[in-house]
């Protein structure tokens, strides 16, 4: 399931308290994800979110702390603040995040399973609309997750969600917020480049979306002159930082946007694939109510998939570029494409 389908089905899952477990490589923004649904879906909606690492809980924490009665006849158990939290909420909707549960140990796994099925832990009542929405990365990537209890991957109704990462769900993510245009039109030149996570127990990172959006911030703070290649190698390996300096060095010899958009009918129209991901990310950033007739007429210039990118990059930046007619006459023109 790709990212935006993931934060539609949580939503459903919330409204119905459907728990769901999700999966996927590191790296892949599960709890971004998870907690931006939970905003979403906080607009209009009364909800309380929590965020649990079991990983540092011990077995003993979901049962409480023992103390007397008053006739100390009688031991009672007061819970601790994590559900002392979900027995006092008072919203509609309940939500519980519980972050990398396959790195907790199978002690602290066993005591979930009454919390998740019976919304109940040795009597303590928990409200029913309490839904929990784990997150896990794989055995195989060397995270440190040794599994998780078959009891306990049943007792999540909604089901095991794998999630898959996208290039358009992470472009428009990646345009959201803010990151460098050289960036996303290098991420639609190399999209494999997106994904290309390799667990290893050496000192070395390589490409997921976690570390390239970390390319990104880097990139925007202005790292000093002569630092990039090295900089970029340590975030998401050589590889990566290879083909993107390469990439990088082209995108700072590319004509002037500010010509193509003055020149629409004539300007020249790159032939290398590189160089026209690279002219329609520019395009696009630059792309205003005001010049978008001359983009459009640029547009339609060059090759069908990149006018369909162009068109999708340009109007997911600026949302009030789907009003002016030349977007409507190229959607009508183009009805066949989705954007």
């Amino acid at each position: 399931m790709k990212p935006s389908e993931l934060s539609i089905y949580l939503e459903f899952a919330i409204v119905h308290t459907f728990n769901v477990l999700i999966v996927s490589k590191p790296g892949t923004g599960k709890t971004e994800i998870t907690k931006n649904a939970c905003e979403a879906f906080r607009n209009g909606n009364s909800l309380a979110v929590f965020l649990w690492h079991p990983v540092v809980h011990d077995p003993t924490n979901y049962k409480g702390l023992p103390f007397p009665d008053n006739t100390h006849t009688f031991t009672k158990w007061l819970p601790y603040g994590g559900i002392w939290d979900l027995i006092n909420a008072k919203e509609d909707y309940i939500v519980v995040i519980i972050d990398d549960l396959g790195q907790a140990i199978d002690a602290v796994q066993k005591p979930l399973m009454q919390l998740l099925l019976e919304k109940q832990i040795d009597g303590l009542l928990i409200p029913n609309r309490v839904v929990f929405i784990a997150l896990t990365n794989r055995r195989e990537d060397k995270a440190g997750v040794q599994g998780i209890l078959e009891p306990v991957k049943s007792r999540f109704k909604g089901g095991i969600i794998h999630l898959e990462v996208d290039t358009e769900d992470w472009v428009k993510w990646a345009i959201i917020n803010q990151m460098p245009t050289v960036l996303t039109a290098f991420i639609r030149f190399r999209p494999e480049l997106l994904d290309n996570f390799k667990p290893t127990k050496d000192m070395v990172n390589s490409p997921c979306p976690r570390t390239v959006a970390a390319v990104g911030e880097t990139y925007n703070k202005g790292i000093p002159a002569g630092l990039e290649f090295e900089v970029f190698s340590g975030i998401a390996g050589k590889g990566f930082a290879s083909e993107f300096m390469a990439f990088l060095d082209m995108y700072r010899t590319l004509p002037d946007i500010k010509f193509v958009l003055m020149n629409p009918k004539s300007a020249d129209v790159p032939t290398e694939p590189s160089t026209l991901y690279a002219v329609c990310g520019a395009l696009a950033e630059n792309a205003s109510e005001n010049n978008f007739d001359n983009v459009v007429e640029y547009t339609n210039r060059l090759p069908s998939e990149f006018q369909v990118l162009l068109i999708k990059d340009a109007t997911n930046r600026k949302k009030e570029l789907v009003n002016t007619n030349a977007f409507i006459k190229w959607t009508s023109d183009h009805s066949d494409v989705l954007i």
